[in-house]
């Protein structure tokens, strides 16, 4: 089981470490131009996208947990299906996010308070990228049926493929032909688009035998696509209802001062950092839970999910003795700031909590998309996120920073204890 776990976990965990690497790379070569202005707006136009894509994660997570269920219970007809409707649904998002660019457009450059320099190079940033909305959604069906095949490895390899031509593109056009972010920009979506016709490519080499169990009255099957829907809908309000507690952090820490500020984005790294880690576990979760499901096989699949924690509270371990003895050092890679790095010491406290009290909400994310329990991780993201806004306006004005973090662990506590006691009542796993 172990050996099942770590097949799927170690890839994924590689190609969740590159996906950072591409915005390094950005900014590096950003910081490279005439302007430093150039920096700002490559940060300003990444997140907009960041916001908008996160919130259509949805479907590479039920595309995972519906694909792994069809494959355990051996039919390959709705597997395959699968894949079509989730494209289909991928790029009629992804046109319709080209289609609405503009009023969506015009709504993110509002929050932008920066100068009109840096909002003019943040909008023609935006303008270009938009264009890769189709692929990038598209490839989320691609990577979520591959993780639910239970292959991990073909998606690593994908990621690794767009990082290397993505930074090689943006290189190439900012400093071989003398282009600004529109390089950058240009670079971007070339790769996006590229790296789909590759994974395209690959599938069919790969699993083009699969097209001879398509059955195109099976992909309109009015029930399966009820629960396809249904499914998307949940977790689509889970992810939204995450991307509003994160970003609520952000903002209420700009209220705190430039110093706090800084200090809260660099501290909410060390929570980036260990779900870098615990995702990879979680998808491995997802691919081997709808398997199990799928097949009816109770036995592994209380056997994988013990063997997922175990393996999750070693992760966790390791994380809190990083977090507990080596904070200022970890602090210390992220910035050069001396006033910064003695301000952030002080609430390193909190990092410490971070995988304690998150570690099984991860893990616990991963086995319910796997069992398609949408409805109950919808539920536990909304009890969260209310026990968050709740403590943030009693503990903030009584403990100012403290109490925007401890709103914060709250918030990832409650997800694993309600998660919990739903895997005992629901599934009777534990």
């Amino acid at each position: 089981m172990d050996r099942k776990i770590f097949r799927l976990a170690i890839p994924n965990i590689i190609s969740n470490i590159t996906v950072p690497l591409i915005g390094l790379a950005n900014i590096g070569i950003a910081g490279h131009l005439d302007s430093a202005k150039y920096i700002g707006a490559m940060s300003l136009g990444v997140t907009i996208f960041n916001m908008i894509y996160w919130n259509f994660s949805f479907l590479r997570m039920s595309t995972s947990g519906f694909t792994s269920q069809a494959l355990g219970a051996r039919n390959l007809t709705e597997a395959t299906s699968v894949l079509l409707r989730s494209v289909i649904v991928s790029v009629s998002l992804g046109v319709l996010i080209i289609l609405l660019q503009y009023p969506i457009g015009q709504f993110a450059f509002r929050f932008i308070l920066s100068g009109e320099e840096i909002k003019g190079y943040v909008e023609a940033y935006f303008r270009i990228c938009v264009w890769g909305s189709p692929a990038v959604l598209t490839m989320y069906a691609f990577n979520g049926w591959f993780i639910g095949m239970q292959n991990a490895k073909t998606p690593m390899f994908i990621a690794i493929f767009n990082n290397i031509l993505n930074i090689g593109l943006n290189f190439t056009f900012v400093f071989g032909l003398g282009m600004n972010i529109e390089g950058i920009a240009l670079g971007t979506l070339l790769s996006q688009i590229i790296t789909l016709a590759v994974t395209v490519t690959v599938w069919s080499l790969k699993y083009g035998r699969l097209k001879k169990y398509l059955r195109y009255a099976d992909l309109w099957n009015k029930v399966a696509l009820r629960s396809f829907f249904k499914v998307n809908a949940d977790v689509f309000v889970r992810t939204f209802l995450l991307t509003i507690v994160t970003g609520f952090f952000t903002f209420a820490s700009s209220s705190m001062g430039d110093t706090l500020l800084a200090v809260n984005a660099l501290l909410m790294e060390f929570f980036m950092l260990f779900s870098y880690f615990m995702d990879g576990f979680a998808y491995a979760g997802e691919a081997l839970t709808g398997k199990f499901v799928g097949a009816g096989d109770r036995k592994n699949l209380k056997a994988m999910i013990r063997r997922l924690f175990f393996w999750g509270f070693l992760v966790n371990l390791v994380a809190v003795i990083a977090y507990s003895f080596f904070p200022g050092e970890l602090i210390s890679l992220l910035t050069d700031k001396a006033e910064v790095i003695r301000v952030a010491k002080s609430y390193t406290f909190w990092t410490v909590l971070i995988p304690i009290t998150g570690f099984a909400a991860f893990l616990w994310d991963g086995v319910f998309i796997g069992a398609t329990l949408s409805k109950e991780m919808r539920n536990t993201m909304i009890f969260a996120s209310m026990m968050f806004f709740a403590c943030y306006f009693v503990a903030v004005p009584l403990l100012g920073n403290n109490g925007l973090w401890l709103s914060f662990i709250l918030y990832l506590g409650m997800r694993a204890f309600v998660q919990t006691v739903i895997a005992r009542k629901r599934l009777k796993l534990i």
